[in-house]
């Protein structure tokens, strides 16, 4: 055979390998993602309200794609946009409330979290910002809105396939029982915890009723190591401690959480709802900093670190040099190279916990008569 040939021959199988490759490459695990919470996931929305607690500005953003402030408090992306990534469905998840967002915005994933929120209606009160009431009727909205642009039936598959994400709490705790002792006057540290965790659960059941089957729910990070409570409790975040009793009670609420969701899971045929531990990838972070290239653990990268966030942080504010190098960018809030280290670590722990449920196992209801999981999609 000619060396002309042989060498066509061989290109055209390379040509071949590759469109194969690309035809048969795996589609993404979930169509889209929406997601619901507070400040660590709200990708914008609060933007759009009459609220102080915006990260609208700068330095918020300054790694972001374009170095523009996009109203997430950090200076970068976020899990959200990470994980919409890693699905490999689009590079980030924009706000619901965002009025430009075009119909492929909305069938790939939309936010409407809101920072300051929490699973507790006086969490919100006052603030000009999203309850989870509110959330769950914008999310009704969305609903409607893509049954208007892809039908009753597509639309219905679309979000019972979606991977729904959760991430509330921090705030409860810190304004309500912590910082501000509002909710002390009724409960103690006990039963608070089981007052939000029954939120939670009808917040779960809302959206299971409007179509999600498919829920990742967030457990607390260590609060007692947030710069801010450190701050509020001892004055200064330098000398290394974090509140203990905060940690404590963050894991006790954890515990409860992992034992609530299966029970949750078992009263809603069909459903899928996994824990995502963000305590255990944060701390490990906090005690083992130069594993992950974080020199500052402490205090964040904007101010001093101490109790700058939101308004506090402005374009007056300085910056640490080197942000990839901080757990923390403002008082309360991860960086973008800490919400990076999270993803993977919910690519590798959580994701594959939606991928061995079978789709035509049969479940039984709370009545007793079984159900196969998919025709309740």
């Amino acid at each position: 055979m000619a060396p002309t040939t042989l060498f066509l021959i061989l290109l055209l199988v390379h040509i071949s390998n590759s469109n194969t490759g690309d035809a048969t490459k795996p589609a993404p695990k979930f169509p889209s993602v929406l997601v619901f919470g507070d400040s660590t996931v709200d990708t914008g929305n609060n933007n759009y309200l009459k609220t102080l607690f915006k990260g609208n500005h700068y330095p918020y953003g300054k790694d972001f794609p374009g170095q523009i402030p996009t109203g997430r408090f950090s200076n970068g992306k976020l899990v959200p946009d990470f994980l919409a990534s890693l699905l490999n469905i689009k590079q980030t998840v924009p706000p619901f409330l965002d009025p430009s967002l075009s119909d492929n915005d909305l069938i790939t994933g939309v936010c409407f979290a809101s920072g300051g929120s929490g699973y507790d209606d006086i969490t919100a009160a006052g603030a000009g910002i999203l309850a989870f009431s509110k959330q769950i009727e914008l999310f009704k909205e969305y609903v409607a809105r893509v049954k208007r642009t892809l039908g009753d039936k597509e639309a219905k598959k679309l979000i019972s396939s979606s991977l729904v994400v959760v991430s509330a709490g921090t705030n409860d705790f810190g304004f309500n029982f912590y910082d501000i002792p509002t909710r002390r006057l009724e409960f103690n540290i006990s039963g608070y915890q089981d007052f939000l965790l029954n939120k939670l659960q009808i917040f779960i059941e809302e959206l299971y009723k409007l179509g999600c089957r498919k829920l990742a729910i967030a457990g607390l990070p260590p609060v007692g190591c947030l710069p801010i409570q450190v701050t509020v409790n001892f004055g200064k975040p330098n000398d290394g401690r974090c509140v203990d009793d905060e940690n404590s009670d963050s894991q006790i609420y954890n515990q409860k959480l992992v034992k609530l969701l299966p029970k949750i899971q078992s009263l809603l045929p069909g459903s899928r709802i996994v824990y995502v531990d963000v305590y255990e990838p944060l701390i490990d972070m906090i005690n083992n900093p130069h594993k992950f290239g974080f020199v500052e653990t402490k205090r964040g990268c904007c101010g001093t670190g101490s109790v700058e966030a939101g308004p506090l942080c402005n374009a007056l504010t300085p910056v640490c040099a080197d942000d990839s190098e901080y757990l923390f960018w403002d008082s309360i809030h991860p960086s973008e190279a800490t919400y990076r280290y999270l993803s993977k670590y919910l690519e590798k722990n959580v994701l594959p916990k939606f991928a061995y449920r079978n789709q035509s196992r049969r479940s039984i209801t709370r009545s007793g008569h079984p159900h196969r999981a998919d025709d309740r999609y």
